[in-house]
């Protein structure tokens, strides 16, 4: 090891932590904490905690059967259902077998532990609503398989994983750790900061009008999962680039810029499929403006320029995401957790 990395008797010092590319210094010892960030992502992670079965769907269940809800509705659900219960595995993959192997910072690593485990949750919840609606199994985890529109935005995410994926893959050279900064910003900055924003907007307007409560509280507690996640990833991303100022070259801005202009256009046709026609007072134009908003959001949080200017048609989703202003999430919840001394093996 370089001396000048360790202090006593070989110990981690904070100043010789970094993101990426910092094999000579132990990467199980946590402390000292350098990015205090990461930390409080974790911890924050670890408030939010919650299980799907935790929530009642018999509300949802005697809408579903009825003849209440229209084709349209029914529609809106379905796709999202099919969209998110394999986004969800997508993004775990990419975090277990790509970024977790190439971030050598023990805090950052704490943290993608947690959201690994939160992505096993959010799967674990669209399988309980499969379940519980009696739907197709089928049908819904197979639909990145049937639906264009849901296979295009898949399609675009497993590209941008493809090389990092690699065994031979390293960060350690100029074109590897650009790769890798640019699978950071496909995952956190488009699939859970762009893709899945339409579809937390057209499920929150359902129960925003007391329709499928059971699905709308769990994706409440999705949202708030996946706020955290893009606040941790926006932090990784720009730390890297604060250590690696090299790689932030215009040329590979210019790239990025482009993946989120195609993204934009990719988000736009699914939230068209999933309303050919309007539904709760949503239409697909309305969602045109509202990812153009969000990718603006998502390039100024990475310090680029915001690119289409247009205005947020769902004022109530800043609200939703701003925790403070709404409901106790938890207030449903059942929080008696059994002891150690109570399980039963």
């Amino acid at each position: 090891m370089e001396q000048n990395l360790l202090g006593q008797k070989g110990r981690v010092i904070a100043q010789s932590k970094r993101l990426i590319n910092c094999h000579a210094v132990d990467v199980n010892q946590l402390m000292p904490l350098k990015y205090k960030w990461a930390w409080e992502h974790y911890l924050n992670g670890c408030a939010n905690h919650w299980m799907p079965n935790e929530v009642a769907m018999g509300k949802d269940i005697e809408l579903w059967k009825s003849k209440l809800l229209s084709e349209d509705e029914r529609r809106v659900i379905m796709r999202n259902l099919g969209f998110f219960s394999t986004a969800e595995s997508l993004v775990g993959n990419n975090i277990v077998l790509a970024i977790f192997r190439h971030v050598t910072n023990p805090e950052a690593r704490q943290y993608l532990l947690r959201q690994s485990f939160e992505e096993a949750i959010h799967t674990h919840a669209f399988l309980y609503i499969v379940e519980s609606l009696t739907l197709d199994q089928g049908e819904i985890f197979n639909m990145y398989n049937e639906i264009n529109t849901i296979h295009h935005k898949d399609r675009f995410e497993m590209r941008l994983t493809e090389e990092v994926l690699r065994p031979d893959f390293s960060t350690s050279t100029f074109a590897g750790a650009q790769k890798f900064l640019q699978n950071l910003i496909g995952y956190y900055i488009i699939m859970e900061g762009l893709f899945f924003y339409s579809g937390f907007a057209m499920i929150l307007s359902f129960l925003r009008q007391n329709k499928m409560v059971g699905i709308g509280e769990q994706f409440q507690y999705i949202l708030r999962d996946e706020t955290v996640h893009l606040n941790f990833g926006i932090d990784l991303i720009n730390g890297i680039k604060e250590e690696n100022p090299e790689l932030w070259t215009p040329e590979f801005q210019k790239e990025i810029v482009g993946l989120i202009e195609q993204a934009v256009e990719l988000e736009i046709s699914y939230a068209e499929d999933c309303l050919p026609r309007g539904i709760l007072g949503l239409t697909a134009p309305m969602f045109r403006s509202y990812v153009q908003y969000i990718a603006d959001r998502r390039l100024e949080r990475i310090g680029l320029k915001a690119l289409y200017h247009s205005k947020n048609p769902f004022p109530w989703m800043s609200e939703t995401i701003d925790l403070g202003k709404e409901k106790n999430f938890f207030e449903t919840r059942v929080t008696e957790y059994q002891s150690s001394a109570a399980l039963t093996w």
